[in-house]
């Protein structure tokens, strides 16, 4: 942002005009209605790392927003020299207010979502963008057989923004992984869960002429086996650091290529690139034509991981109730998960 004054061009950070800028020109930044959320989980957990996890940020991020809504309401919301984290009189104020407020507007959505009469037994799910290209198609072909047909929007989306959706109230249901190592922080309060199946995630090679992986675990220390690995914070990527972490044999891996999606390492595997650790059910047809060989070695324990595949939503409040053929198809899936 560049500001003319006195002769002169000043480039300024908005985030900093944000918080300074009350009597100081006038420049404010739009308050965002997830800055009160943050500050009611705040105010309710007294914790700065607590809430950072119920909202699913990290901790300096998680602080920023608190330090952009002081900014935009003009004034300390936060008594940061006390242990455990108190407000201070303008907090507990803005406090009460935002209750209000936040509920005002999740009246206001229901009431807006009651108008739309052609999508009310559309059943919105979020899920992360591998579940979405390999479980998610399959899975809903089966409930259309056995639970019946209806309709679906899906919204691909990364983990973190998925998780997200269904907390902002964004979709019916969340269809994501989930591994006891990296627990989601929903609030069993206000979620519930069904299990809907299993994933392992495996070592997985383009074969050669022989039919053999083109590159085979554990490799050598001085020659190791080119890695098509996830970027960082991606949720797959932190469950197969788990599985190296864990080996009881010695890996030796250098990592060429990284990217978020088990589609984009599958393509590069595919082309010979290296290997990767992928979803069973992205690589099902692979193995059929034996395209790709999993790549670890035959004697080798400990070199997968299995995974739940889970299903959340809100639990209904009374006041928002779930559309009918989402509250069906969730009685559905838990009659089926008591059954299994």
């Amino acid at each position: 942002m560049h500001i003319v004054g006195r002769g002169r061009v000043l480039c300024v950070n908005p985030h900093d005009a944000a918080l300074h800028a009350l009597g100081r020109g006038r420049i404010m930044r739009a308050m965002e209605t997830k800055w009160l959320e943050d500050f009611v989980s705040l105010a309710e957990t007294r914790s700065f790392s607590r809430s950072a996890q119920l909202r699913h940020v990290t901790q300096p991020a998680f602080s920023r927003r608190i330090q952009a809504l002081e900014g935009w309401a003009g004034t300390d919301l936060v008594d940061r020299s006390s242990y455990p984290t108190r407000l201070t009189p303008a907090g507990k104020t803005l406090y009460d207010q935002a209750l209000e407020m936040l509920q005002a507007l999740q009246n206001t959505r229901a009431m807006l979502r009651a108008h739309t009469s052609a999508g009310k037994d559309m059943i919105e799910f979020a899920v992360p963008h591998t579940l979405a290209f390999t479980f998610f198609p399959a899975w809903v072909s089966s409930l259309h057989d056995k639970f019946g047909p209806f309709k679906s929007r899906l919204i691909a989306l990364n983990v973190h923004d998925a998780v997200m959706r269904l907390v902002e109230g964004g979709c019916d249901l969340l269809i994501a992984y989930h591994h006891p190592s990296q627990p989601f922080q929903l609030d069993a309060n206000r979620y519930e869960m069904v299990s809907l199946g299993q994933e392992v995630l495996s070592p997985y090679s383009k074969a050669d002429a022989d039919g053999q992986p083109m590159y085979r675990l554990p490799g050598r220390a001085g020659h190791p086996l080119p890695y098509l690995g996830y970027a960082p914070g991606a949720y797959l990527g932190r469950v197969t650091e788990l599985i190296l972490k864990q080996s009881q044999t010695a890996i030796h891996l250098e990592r060429v290529y990284e990217t978020d999606m088990a589609e984009g390492l599958k393509a590069m595997a595919l082309e010979g690139h290296g290997l990767a650790f992928l979803p069973h059910s992205a690589v099902k047809k692979e193995l059929r034509s034996r395209r790709l060989v999993s790549a670890a070695p035959a004697d080798a324990e400990g070199l997968e991981m299995t995974m739940d595949v889970r299903a959340y939503r809100e639990k209904p409040n009374g006041k928002e109730q779930p559309k009918g053929t989402a509250q069906a198809l969730w009685n559905y899936l838990q009659a089926q998960a008591g059954s299994c």
